[in-house]
């Protein structure tokens, strides 16, 4: 099959443009999610859903996506606010709130699940599919819905942009400001669980929460600007949701949900490790430059305070002594200030280990450095006392 004829597939069709939908709202609301350390909510949201899918279904007398959505929003909606009167009311605090509500809930939609499919009838064959999610199943009239919500979703986070903002960063100025901040809290928790109720289908009941998630997490290891997240989060949806769908489809037998998933994750991962100034990778590198750095400028001390010890400027330092008052080799520090042109490496007849001396350029680098003294950890433990005579 070519390429194009791949790519004019009908179902494959569907299952992208869908993927791009659930990958623009979970990433714009999703960056929402983090930034308020929502993301357990987002589990509990997505959790919650499967008795309203249930319910949904039983009052539609079948597989209607509408009604199983609009009962889905329905339960999360409820489960969000059994979690904040249990935080409020009780002595109990959000944690604890999350979990028993997301456990419940979904004990009360795995017992209407068996329920369902215990009654006679094909209409609810594939209604476990919303559990890890079945792609293949969407239809086309299912994206219009799918938009209609994206872009609902999207036109309250353009319309209160400025609240959502200042609420997600500064809850308490927002307040003393005179916000409505509950509101807008509860706004863009239904919000929330309108993206997640979006993507069950897709994505599934247990997996839905990593897809709101993933994006935005490695959106903020990239960017500092809420705006720049946003964006940035919203290609990572699309990206994780058109590369799952493409893997799906090319691998028969794999499931769209969980490969987009796993994408998101990789990326996830891949902006954990690489991404400039938060990356793993990059703070690692940050640490060891510093330890150079710090190493550089001790033995460069230890050296100025022995001629200083000695009374004579040009006094020329062995290294293996040097070593030992650092425990450690200091060769490569040595040879960086060499570089520098703070020191240089000289003779010392008739002995043949090297040594080394400070130009004037290190010496005044070195009084410097001492002004400063107390800004340098092991400064003072490494910079040895010499009362004369060379050890």
């Amino acid at each position: 099959m070519t390429v194009l004829a791949w790519l004019s597939d009908y179902t494959l069709q569907t299952v992208m443009m869908g993927a791009v939908l659930l990958g623009v709202v979970s990433g714009v609301l999703g960056s929402f999610a983090v930034l308020r350390r929502q993301s357990l909510m987002g589990d509990v949201l997505s959790h919650a859903a499967l008795p309203g899918i249930c319910l949904g279904f039983l009052v539609a007398g079948g597989r209607e996506l509408g009604g199983m959505l609009a009962g889905a929003f329905a339960a999360a909606g409820l489960a969000a606010l059994c979690v904040l009167l249990i935080a409020r009311q009780t002595r109990l605090k959000t944690d604890a709130a999350l979990g028993i509500v997301l456990s419940v809930f979904f004990a009360v939609g795995v017992v209407l699940l068996s329920y369902v499919q215990s009654r006679a009838g094909a209409g609810q064959a594939g209604l476990t599919s919303f559990l890890f999610g079945q792609a293949a199943a969407i239809l086309r009239s299912d994206l219009w819905l799918m938009g209609a919500v994206t872009a609902l979703a999207l036109a309250v986070v353009l319309a209160f942009w400025k609240e959502f903002k200042l609420t997600s960063f500064d809850p308490g100025y927002a307040v003393v400001a005179g916000y409505p901040v509950l509101a807008l809290e509860i706004a863009l928790t239904v919000m929330i669980a309108l993206a997640i109720v979006l993507g069950l289908q897709m994505v599934g009941v247990v997996l839905m929460t990593a897809m709101v998630i993933a994006p935005a997490a490695a959106a903020r290891q990239w960017v500092r600007r809420l705006e720049a997240m946003v964006l940035l989060a919203a290609l990572f949806g699309v990206v994780a949701g058109l590369t799952g769908a493409v893997i799906s489809a090319q691998a028969r037998g794999l499931a769209t949900g969980p490969l987009i998933v796993l994408v998101a994750t990789g990326i996830v991962a891949v902006s954990l490790l690489l991404a400039p100034g938060r990356g793993v990778l990059w703070s690692w590198a940050a640490r060891l430059q510093e330890a150079r750095r710090l190493r550089t400028r001790q033995v460069l001390l230890t050296l100025h305070r022995l001629a200083e010890g000695h009374g004579d400027p040009a006094y020329p330092s062995e290294q293996g002594m040097v070593d030992a008052y650092h425990g450690a080799a200091t060769r490569r520090a040595l040879s960086r200030l060499a570089a520098r042109g703070l020191v240089r490496d000289v003779g010392h007849h008739p002995e043949t280990a090297p040594h080394w001396e400070l130009t004037d350029a290190g010496h005044a680098e070195a009084r410097r450095l001492e002004a400063g003294a107390n800004d340098i950890p092991g400064a003072e433990s490494a910079a040895p006392e010499v009362t004369g005579g060379k050890p």
